[in-house]
């Protein structure tokens, strides 16, 4: 009879834990990918792109990796992990086609104004107006987590694009973020160190945003050692890519920003910290054009269509609900709300955004 009572009391210790864990002890790791079009997330490779010399320099090889024949084997070709694994066990918004629209709330549609928009929840139109490196007056959700007691020093960030710490504003906030050239440090693991030494070495196309592995493995390295609940990772190679007008760049390095979030995903399910309480949000700080065909390269207010971005949400509660269908209006305000909810705190009350139902 004790062993009996004990065995119960034992179980029913075990299942007030994990209604605690449940309930307190979401994860959130948010992404964004710097630029990158809902064109080729929901069909793929652009039948006219793909083939155009302008912008290809072998499109022979480009043709046999990422053109099928259908949208659909064109985008899990392309991005293989979204499609064949998230599409299942999360939600993917913003095929305007089918009815499901995301959009940018601020007039600029460019980087600054589209980070500042998703990590604040509100669009700053009068004072972010640049992509200078100019401090944040506004505080993201970031800054705020970290200024709780829950989230203190339990925050990082990392950027491929050397304007992060600016947009974070990292003096004030006290998040630590690793972006652009910057190299790991504080209790250097082996992986780290050899990073730091890999990145002096690997030259950047770029002046200002470095080779989007570097920032990945710093992240990786980083929740593995130190687990903090609330993880930002802006890969930037999609954008700087299309600037420079090579599709074939573009589509790889779309291709392996997909390999590298999978890579995130099975950490988490692995790491016991992370396990069946970590949530994923992934969007874009702006899209791009479609007609003219050149504008494929370029944003901005001037250009049509470069506010018109996409969401993608899987893990911990949320409904596996796919490709969404139903005719409905998302902005990217809302996800700084949304991730607020998550983390269980709330959110300053100058952000206009809304949660969104996941």
């Amino acid at each position: 009879m004790k062993n009996t009572i004990l065995v119960m009391v034992t179980v029913l210790i075990s299942i007030l834990k994990i209604n605690a864990q449940d309930a307190n002890d979401t994860k959130v790791i948010l992404i964004t990918l710097d630029g990158y079009r809902w064109q080729e997330l929901f069909t793929g490779a652009d039948s006219l792109l793909i083939a155009n010399k302008e912008y290809v320099h072998d499109t022979t090889t480009l043709k046999k990796a990422f053109w099928r024949e259908t949208p659909e084997e064109r985008r899990e070709v392309l991005m293989p992990f979204f499609w064949n694994q998230v599409a299942k066990m999360g939600q993917i918004h913003g095929n305007r086609p089918l009815g499901s629209k995301v959009n940018l709330t601020n007039t600029m549609w460019f980087s600054y104004p589209g980070y500042n928009e998703i990590l604040t929840g509100s669009a700053d139109d009068v004072r972010i107006t640049s992509n200078a490196k100019k401090d944040n007056p506004n505080k993201t959700i970031l800054e705020q987590y970290n200024n709780t007691p829950e989230g203190k020093g339990k925050v990082a960030a990392f950027g491929s694009w050397d304007v992060f710490p600016y947009i974070i504003n990292e003096e004030r906030s006290g998040v630590p973020v690793n972006a652009g050239f910057e190299v790991a440090t504080n209790n250097l693991n082996e992986r780290e160190e050899f990073l730091n030494e890999l990145q002096g070495q690997i030259p950047s196309p770029w002046g200002s945003v470095r080779l989007d592995a570097f920032t990945h493995h710093y992240a990786l390295e980083h929740m593995k050692k130190a687990h903090p609940k609330f993880v930002y990772i802006s890969y930037g190679e999609t954008d700087d890519f299309a600037h420079d007008g090579n599709y074939q760049a573009y589509l790889k390095s779309a291709h392996n920003t997909d390999t590298l979030i999978k890579q995130l995903w099975e950490f988490t399910q692995q790491d016991e910290f992370y396990k069946n309480q970590t949530v994923f949000l992934i969007s874009t700080d702006h899209g791009r054009g479609t007609e003219p065909l050149d504008t494929w390269r370029s944003h901005g207010s001037k250009v049509e269509g470069a506010d018109q971005v996409w969401l993608v949400a899987f893990g911990k509660n949320v409904r596996p609900m796919g490709e969404v269908k139903q005719q409905e209006q998302l902005y990217s305000n809302q996800i700084a709300h949304t991730t607020a909810q998550m983390l269980g705190m709330s959110i300053a009350k100058e952000a206009k955004g809304q949660p969104i139902k996941l």
